[in-house]
């Protein structure tokens, strides 16, 4: 029997003052998260990035990287339209996908004649999902990945101690709850994505750490 799927939350308002929210709430900080690794992803030939909400770290691997072919998923046909749009001349190298990822899977071409995918980039999206999303999620994309593809995680974090009681941890409850209003996303904690991806066989070669353990990129 498949389990039928709640309605998926509704970005689409959000994608004309998303970089604006961002500004405002963390500064230039989520962005220096998500560039964290990009001189690793200066080789990659074949990409597979998810839930990039406007585009800002698409159009920039694009240009850092100048061969990679691309695949964006994301589904608000507002904010993959934005994304498109912001990556202008370079977009002729993207694949746009609207798709609900809670139940997406890679074209079935994608494993053939060794066109694997050996770059999967998720930012601020996981945290969207449940863990038993992102496993099923990871299990219906792992088939479709080279073997020394590199899958690149930003996400919040709750550290351990006063901080990630007293500071952390009200701000991402804060966090959900705004973006439940505005969005209608029904998750309301962290995930364990580390988990889901360790499970499929992933493991963390670096790791880098912002505003005391509030943002991480692995």
């Amino acid at each position: 029997m498949t389990r039928m799927l709640s309605p998926a939350p509704n970005f689409d308002r959000l994608a004309g003052i998303y970089r604006w929210m961002e500004m405002l709430s963390f500064g230039p900080w989520l962005g220096r998260c998500r560039s964290a690794f990009l001189d690793e992803m200066r080789t990659p030939r074949r990409a597979l990035v998810l839930g990039d909400g406007d585009g800002r770290f698409t159009a920039r691997l694009l240009r850092e990287n100048s061969k990679v072919l691309l695949e964006a998923v994301d589904n608000s046909p507002a904010m993959l339209a934005a994304l498109v749009r912001r990556t202008g001349k370079d977009g002729i190298r993207v694949k746009a996908t609207l798709a609900d990822l809670r139940a997406w899977s890679p074209d079935p071409a994608m494993g053939e004649g060794g066109r694997r995918y050996d770059l999967v980039v998720t930012h601020f999206f996981l945290d969207c999902l449940t863990t038993d999303e992102i496993e099923g999620l990871v299990s219906r994309v792992r088939p479709y990945l080279a073997a020394e593809a590199k899958w690149v995680v930003s996400e919040f974090g709750i550290p351990e101690g006063w901080f990630g009681r007293w500071v952390a941890r009200p701000l991402v409850g804060l966090l959900y709850w705004a973006f439940g209003w505005m969005t209608g996303l029904k998750v309301r904690r962290l995930p364990d994505h580390v988990s889901a991806l360790e499970k499929a066989g992933f493991r963390i070669r670096r790791r880098k750490r912002w505003l005391g353990g509030l943002l991480v990129s692995s």
